[in-house]
């Protein structure tokens, strides 16, 4: 396959590891699967070798770079899915805003949402097959590339998490120029949270076009909300986007299982699960036994050790998994972290968390 070729969204491999799928949908595969946020990322040299030669931005726009990235963690650990490498900050660029990733600070808006009248600086209506086509390569490249040796994940910010971007110019720990939106200026507030569903069902209908197997919408800004806000300004966006997406690809005879991450959003669980995903993820906070008795077996669910639990000798992260089985059961469950690695973590114990997560689920479906 030559640089030059059109990579096209057809004729992909045959699927050969499908227990990430058969778990989404509520199943109890022969083990557990696992797969981590962020697994492409900064704690492999060989993903910091690529990264350091160009823009951040640059090597989202680069469906060739995007595939490598999401290639690497495969080579090295046994996941059972891959998620695309990319950002949920296209999205806002899509819509006419410039963003760059900073050193040392991270992403940051140029010029920042301040008030009402500054949403007409947004693209009305965004076409994202030619804003955001490079993603769609990304998709279809690394589903030809990966050989069908796991499912590949395609995924998107949700809108209030974009919202508190777009005005607070970068990330924030009070989120209160965003959140002052919310009290101030309601009706501006739900116009933009409008728009951003408009755009986020688009772009995650033309992943799916592209080859992604799944969808995980980020919820990532959930606990900065209380939950009267939550009901309020996030989850009816949340609910929407799950339900038009599906109604789309049902008129298509596809079917496609989504996540909803909503990170911190523990007072929402119950709502969470009948939101039309098949997949609640968790963050660590929450106590896996609780999870399962609140959201009634009506979803599966995606999560959730203490990514600082990777800093553990690797025998008591085996302990920690086994644990965590135990609290979720085998069926209808992804192991996960509770959010994604961070940069300075050891390869070596995430190789031993997926191995922990593999044989003692093994071990329990054959027991069971």
């Amino acid at each position: 396959m030559s640089k030059n070729d059109v990579i096209l969204p057809k004729d992909f491999p045959e699927l050969k590891n499908d227990t990430f799928l058969r778990a989404a949908r509520g199943e109890e595969p022969e083990h557990v699967p696992v797969w981590c946020m962020r697994q492409a990322g900064r704690y492999l040299p060989e993903f910091r070798e690529i990264r350091a030669k160009k823009d951040f931005f640059d090597t989202c726009r680069s469906p060739e770079d995007c595939c490598e990235l999401t290639l690497q963690p495969l080579r090295r650990f046994p996941f059972d899915a891959s998620i695309i490498f990319s950002d949920i900050l296209v999205i806002p660029q899509a819509m006419g805003m410039d963003v760059q990733m900073l050193t040392g600070k991270g992403p940051t808006f140029t010029d920042p949402l301040k008030e009402p009248e500054d949403l007409q600086r947004l693209k009305a209506n965004v076409d994202v097959n030619k804003e955001l086509d490079y993603v769609f390569k990304a998709i279809t490249l690394t589903r030809h590339k990966i050989e069908g040796k796991v499912p590949l994940i395609g995924f998107t910010g949700a809108p209030w998490t974009l919202m508190s971007y777009m005005i607070e110019g970068g990330g924030s720990t009070t989120h209160s120029k965003a959140k002052r939106w919310l009290y101030r200026h309601p009706e501006s507030s739900h116009m933009l949270l409008k728009m951003l569903t408009d755009v986020i069902v688009e772009y995650l209908l033309g992943q799916v076009a592209a080859g992604a197997q799944a969808l995980q919408v980020f919820e990532s800004h959930a606990g900065i909300l209380g939950p009267v806000e939550f009901k309020e300004f996030s989850l009816p966006y949340l609910r929407d986007i799950a339900r038009r997406v599906k109604d789309r690809l049902k008129e298509k005879g596809q079917d496609v299982p989504m996540i909803v991450f909503a990170k911190d959003a523990h007072y929402a669980l119950e709502e969470l699960s009948a939101s039309h995903y098949e997949v609640v993820g968790l963050d660590w906070t929450m106590d896996p036994r609780s999870a399962r008795e609140r959201t009634g077996g009506k979803v599966s669910l995606q999560g959730n050790m203490d990514p600082c639990a990777l800093y553990a000798p690797k025998e008591l992260i085996s302990d920690i998994v086994k644990k965590m089985l135990e609290g979720f059961g085998t069926r209808g469950y992804i192991a996960n972290l509770g959010h994604g690695l961070y940069p300075d973590m050891d390869p070596e114990n995430v190789a031993a968390f997926v191995d922990a997560v593999h044989r003692h689920s093994k071990l329990a479906v054959k027991q069971a």
